[in-house]
């Protein structure tokens, strides 16, 4: 016995009126609505061009070939799990209106941006600072490591300003989606 069993038409108490047909019943086909609704094509590709971009910095930045793959695996793992939930949104409940997919996106990207940041220019950063002897300030600025530095300081200045950016558009999405509920 399921719960449709008493029911004229599944998923409906009462037969319907003279004047209406049912146009639609069932569920969306999960692959098409994470391809179309969620994006996940576009999400991927964010994801591969985040790791080509940490890859080749890392690379110019001339940090070791073992830090760099060691930074794209987390990264793609990252991106594993962020495609894993957009495509099995609407399965577990997550995936409600369409005004909730903006907000769950620009959190993906945050996370990416952290991660990049994280995993890619800070550790540069680390390596610059230690080859300076610790005091990357008292450098002179013509040093190859306190420009190579201060290039990662800025780029990882622009990482967080996104992320930053990210997040307030991320609240402004959610009130928006608030205040049409209420």
């Amino acid at each position: 016995m399921n719960e449709h069993d008493f029911e004229p038409i599944p998923g409906l108490p009462a037969p319907l009126p003279a004047n209406e047909a049912i146009l639609w019943q069932g569920a969306p086909d999960w692959q098409t609505l994470a391809r179309r609704a969620m994006r996940v094509r576009l999400v991927t590709a964010w994801f591969a061009l985040l790791i080509v971009w940490g890859t080749a910095a890392g690379v110019a930045d001339g940090t070791p070939l073992a830090e760099v793959t060691v930074s794209a695996a987390r990264l793609a793992g990252l991106a594993m799990v962020a495609l894993a939930l957009l495509a099995l949104a609407r399965a577990w409940g997550l995936y409600k209106p369409r005004n909730v997919l903006v907000p769950m996106a620009l959190v993906v990207l945050m996370i990416g941006c952290t991660v990049f940041a994280q995993f890619a220019i800070i550790p540069a950063m680390e390596r610059d600072r230690v080859a300076a002897g610790g005091a990357i300030n008292t450098m002179d600025t013509t040093n190859p490591l306190t420009i190579d530095f201060n290039k990662l300081h800025n780029r990882s200045e622009d990482v967080e300003m996104a992320i930053l950016l990210f997040g307030l558009i991320t609240v402004v999405f959610v009130a928006r989606a608030e205040s049409v509920r209420v």
